[in-house]
């Protein structure tokens, strides 16, 4: 089998409700898509979702990559060569993530769909389904009880808060929303590196009596030995997103003892082969795992979904990034029920009706 022909379209959409975090707000995105077409007939499908505060890319980084590089590294090839195509297209673009991402997706939904198998399987298959949180950003307190209320309503069970700007308001946040919504339900905390060091151990302490389960990314990327004086005096899981982009990244913070989760993103790693390795880093040194994303189409939560499903240790997602995307193409490929996901029981990432 080998790849003949290369399309892509770049997806513009708008989130039906913006959203803010530590950083920025956002209103809408624009994701790439990859469509790889062999000589068997089989057709496979990636996504890149550029930004260029996390991948360091832009739509139209991605455009050139495609045109400039991926093309020429693709044609030809057969795609169960992966490991040899990701290592050559590495070399080629080596701070292209979501690109990368793109291109290893492609592959994959390549490989799966000749395997007649939903690409969970052929990874390793170990579970059927996984819950998902769903994330609230930074609003006023009452805005955020009332959209917290309505994902519960709606059947999620697991809330993601954004904050990392203002301590207090984040502190009566988590407390109000436990005193008028109850302790049915799991609650996170992402402050997107907004805080310092004595900023993320008084939150902890103030909201000792919330059940906090996981706080992420609490301090800057740029400060390892920070992140890791977190993780040493706190009680709740501390875990690192923006800090681990690469495989040294995860090795290093695993070394250290800075962190005790990791939250792994296709994205910002390139994708499903490269996140292999970043995985058994983890469980080697008995890190917990969760599988984020970005904002993303359904196709590329598809991937980070049937990732998650293939690995034993992985036992948290939060992949809800297409929810509020208007103009979304892609349906079909996974279901969603009461914040539980479950892969479509057909070849590949699921079905394509374009």
């Amino acid at each position: 089998m080998k790849i003949e022909d290369i399309e892509y379209f770049r997806l513009d959409m708008p989130l039906s409700v913006p959203y803010t975090i530590a950083y920025e707000t956002v209103s809408h995105v624009s994701n790439i898509i990859l469509k790889v077409g062999t000589d068997t007939g089989i057709t496979g499908w990636g996504c890149a979702a550029p930004d260029i505060a996390v991948t360091g890319e832009r739509p139209e980084d991605v455009i050139r990559a495609i045109d400039t590089v991926i093309k020429d590294r693709l044609k030809g090839h057969n795609p169960f060569r992966i490991a040899r195509i990701t290592h050559d297209l590495k070399k080629a673009l080596p701070h292209a993530s979501s690109a990368m991402a793109m291109v290893d997706m492609a592959l994959y939904d390549t490989m799966a769909r000749k395997a007649e198998l939903p690409l969970y399987q052929m990874l390793g298959g170990f579970r059927h389904a996984i819950p998902t949180s769903i994330t609230i950003g930074i609003l006023p307190l009452e805005e955020t009880i009332e959209q917290a209320r309505k994902h519960l309503t709606d059947g999620f069970t697991i809330l993601k808060l954004k904050g990392g700007r203002n301590l207090s308001e984040d502190i009566e946040k988590v407390l109000k929303l436990r005193e008028q919504l109850g302790k049915n339900f799991l609650l996170r905390f992402d402050a997107n590196q907004g805080f310092s060091f004595e900023e993320s151990v008084t939150f902890i302490d103030r909201i000792q009596s919330a059940d906090l389960e996981i706080i992420e990314q609490p301090t800057s990327q740029k400060k390892d030995e920070r992140l890791g004086q977190v993780t040493q005096a706190v009680s709740v899981p501390v875990m690192a997103d923006e800090s681990i982009k690469t495989l040294k990244d995860a090795f290093r913070l695993a070394r250290n003892e800075r962190i005790d989760m990791i939250n792994i993103k296709l994205m910002k790693m390139g994708g499903i082969f490269e996140s292999q390795h970043i995985n058994s880093v983890a469980k080697a040194a008995g890190l917990e795992v969760m599988i984020g994303c970005m904002d993303e189409s359904a196709l590329g939560i598809s991937a980070g979904l049937h990732f998650a499903l293939s690995r034993a240790n992985i036992e948290f997602a939060d992949l809800d990034g297409h929810l509020d995307l208007m103009d979304d193409p892609f349906s079909g490929l996974f279901h969603l029920k009461n914040g539980i996901l479950m892969p479509a029981d057909t070849p590949g990432l699921g079905p394509i009706r374009l």
